[in-house]
């Protein structure tokens, strides 16, 4: 019995532990930025330039804003949780060339991005500032915002709170709360710190929505759109794309054809 006990004890202490890391630790296991230096130079085809953004606490972001010959509009893009803009860069010409600007912004922490992610409260308030500075020199009207993989979160969040013209998600997860849960199914979902309901706030986007998602995307399981799609209007879309994964969607040739009908 005591051996029992002793057992019992030990996995209690195991899981406690175990829970504790996920709960404090959470950011190093949902962000992977790459710094860059200050003084780092970008090299992408096209026009573009760097622009920052000063948050309320006074952060400095950092983001890029690339040019479109006779440009329709703007794609607001919010990238995923891995690299920085020195990669994520190299996507911006497959809208430039359908002539929309493009605006990427590094989180905190990313790139050349000050400070560092602690709350969720925090990154969505930045996305907001990012925004609506962008907003002084476009009309929301011909405004797209797009978010892909943990930028779908703070993406919908944006589109349920304001008027773009389009709203574009790219393997979009039901919540981080839900995607927690098929991961470690043995941690409560309040340790979650980071929910970022999508299927809480889809339903407010007033816009227009398509989701995009590859059927064998191996890190947000694809039935996340399928449980989305049930909450969208009758007008929204999800296109599947068969056969693709997590990090091809960009280039892949049934989302580029649907792109172009979209914009």
């Amino acid at each position: 019995m005591k051996a029992v006990l002793m057992i019992v004890g030990i996995g209690l202490v195991l899981y406690v532990a175990l829970a504790c890391l996920l709960y404090f630790r959470q950011e190093s296991l949902l962000f992977f930025p790459t710094r860059l230096p200050a003084d780092y130079q970008f090299h992408f085809p096209g026009k573009f330039e760097e622009r920052w953004v000063t948050t309320a606490d006074g952060t400095r972001l950092h983001g890029l804003l690339f040019g479109a010959p006779h440009s329709k509009g703007l794609i607001f893009y919010l990238h995923g949780n891995g690299g920085a803009l020195d990669s994520w860069g190299r996507a911006a010409e497959t809208y430039t060339r359908l002539h929309y600007d493009v605006f990427m912004l590094d989180y905190r922490g990313y790139g050349k991005s000050g400070g560092k992610i602690t709350s969720q409260a925090q990154l969505l308030a930045d996305v907001d500032v990012a925004y609506q500075q962008m907003l002084t020199h476009y009309p929301e009207s011909q405004t797209v915002i797009l978010g892909y993989s943990v930028g779908t979160g703070p993406a919908t969040r944006l589109a349920a709170r304001h008027h773009p013209k389009l709203l574009i998600l790219q393997a979009p997860y039901f919540s981080l709360r839900d995607l927690a849960k098929r991961l470690f199914p043995f941690v409560p979902g309040f340790l979650v710190r980071y929910p970022l309901p999508t299927n809480e706030l889809i339903g407010q986007v007033k816009s227009p929505i398509v989701l995009f998602h590859g059927d064998q995307d191996e890190v947000i399981y694809f039935e996340s759109s399928l449980k989305l799609k049930a909450l969208l209007k009758p007008s929204d879309k999800l296109i599947v794309l068969r056969g693709e994964g997590h990090n091809g969607i960009t280039d892949n040739p049934v989302y580029r054809q649907e792109l172009a009908k979209l914009l």
